[in-house]
């Protein structure tokens, strides 16, 4: 049996596509599991204010015309964050996929949302650990049933749920807490949501991505600063061009 000292929220989102810096949430369901036990449940579809495109629409089934007098995620921000205010947070991908869509999200409205102190479950984490599949495929593993309704958000973060506490059960060595789940696994240490930067083993910021993958960020932004505007305009989300600024500025007053 899953024991929590603070409730954990489980999160999925059905979004217009999949860039995090571009792309905008139409559906977020959250189902949060308190410590006595009980959930309580939220699901909100919202108005993306751009085109949902017909090959996305084609996978969860969210059309334009459903979400026309829907609010926007502007409008639904204060509540969303104050439902999960004080959770662990949790999901299927979520970690890469839910969790940075919704923090870009708030940034673009003007709301912080600190996660600093919050734990982040990933149940794709596990399940990849243990047993590479699909949600579909790992519904059916673990709980001995069909995924109905696939693609609809409530229904793909209340199977996430049933598959976590499944692997409770069959993986002994997880635990049955938050903090013994990830020491199992292994909690990933993030700089920024996209993983454009990461930690190296020193635990230095180092870019993850072009020509200084694996390099400094603070010695290539010592040496090249050009290469912070380059970011700065570029297509890259906000909340990686927030973490480029902390580090730019640190990098200034070393320099001072």
């Amino acid at each position: 049996m899953l024991q929590l000292t603070r409730p954990i929220a489980f999160i999925d989102l059905e979004t217009t596509g999949v860039s995090l810096s571009t792309d905008r949430i139409v559906e977020i369901a959250v189902i949060k599991l308190l410590p006595d036990g009980s959930r309580q449940v939220k699901r909100k579809l919202l108005n993306p204010q751009m085109p949902i495109p017909k090959v996305t629409s084609d996978i969860h089934g969210i059309t334009d015309e459903m979400v026309k007098d829907a609010p926007t995620f502007k409008q639904a921000a204060n509540e969303i964050k104050v439902f999960i205010e004080g959770c662990d947070l949790g999901g299927y991908n979520s970690n890469r996929f839910d969790i940075p869509i919704l923090m870009e999200e708030f940034l673009r409205v003007g709301i912080d949302v600190d996660l600093s102190k919050r734990k982040m479950v990933d149940v794709q984490h596990i399940f990849y650990t243990m047993e590479p599949r699909t949600l579909t495929a790992a519904y059916k593993f673990f709980c001995e049933k069909e995924l109905v309704d696939a693609h609809s958000a409530e229904a793909d973060v209340s199977a996430t749920i049933d598959v976590f506490l499944a692997q409770l059960k069959k993986y002994e060595n997880l635990g049955n807490t938050v903090e013994s789940v990830l020491s199992a696994i292994g909690e990933e240490k993030i700089v920024d949501y996209a993983r454009r930067f990461s930690f190296d083993d020193k635990g230095v910021e180092i870019f993850n991505f072009g020509k200084f993958k694996g390099r400094s960020v603070a010695e290539v932004l010592k040496a090249e600063p050009q290469y912070y505007d380059w970011m700065m305009r570029g297509d890259f989300p906000l909340h990686t061009k927030q973490k480029l600024t902390e580090i730019f500025n640190r990098t200034l007053l070393k320099n001072n």
